[in-house]
């Protein structure tokens, strides 16, 4: 037997995070602060190619190894499922556009730093929800995902914590929005 390199975006994508967190730690000592941060509310300027670079790279940035652990398994577990229905290209765009959906609407809103993958995951979470989809039904198992995991995250955007519940809000409503023109296109087949 041997060892396929079976999910190409998935774990290139788990390399990348994890090399950005090593040498972050070890030879460019704030690395994650600096490039793989978006900033917040009033410290993002649109003249500022820097700015524009970490919109997309917040989320190969984490804060230590508790925070990549725990993002990377549930992506880990749902990017290869994913990758394999959808393609490695379409959850590449999913992965990039939902980096840029979640780093603008922190520009715009909060004055709190975005960091980490977690708006990735709930993006995967909620199109894997949809590998049932058919024309004219919505399936149950969304809508379970979508008050279990989004519900409890509202009830937390209340709280006062350092997690961005409001990126997991927006990559859910992604994986959403991916799952529904997907399922669509799918049906129309």
């Amino acid at each position: 037997m041997k060892v396929k390199y079976n999910a190409p975006v998935t774990l290139t994508f788990a390399l990348l995070s994890a090399l950005v967190l090593i040498l972050s730690q070890t030879l460019v000592r704030g690395l994650v602060s600096a490039w793989f941060t978006a900033g917040g509310k009033g410290s993002f300027s649109p003249g500022s190619i820097h700015g524009w670079i970490t919109l997309f790279t917040h989320v190969a940035g984490h804060a230590g190894w508790n925070h990549l652990f725990s993002n990377f398994a549930f992506i880990l577990l749902l990017g290869p499922i994913l990758e394999e229905s959808c393609g490695s290209r379409p959850l590449l765009v999913m992965i990039i556009l939902t980096a840029l959906v979640t780093g603008i609407f922190n520009v715009l809103f909060f004055r709190s730093s975005l960091l980490g993958a977690s708006g990735v995951v709930f993006m995967m979470i909620l199109l894997a929800s949809f590998t049932n989809f058919s024309r004219g039904e919505i399936p149950l198992t969304f809508i379970l995902v979508l008050v279990i995991y989004l519900g409890r995250e509202f009830i937390y955007s209340f709280s006062t914590n350092n997690v961005s519940e409001f990126a997991h809000i927006a990559g859910g409503f992604c994986g959403s929005l991916f799952g529904f023109f997907r399922s669509g296109r799918m049906s129309r087949k």
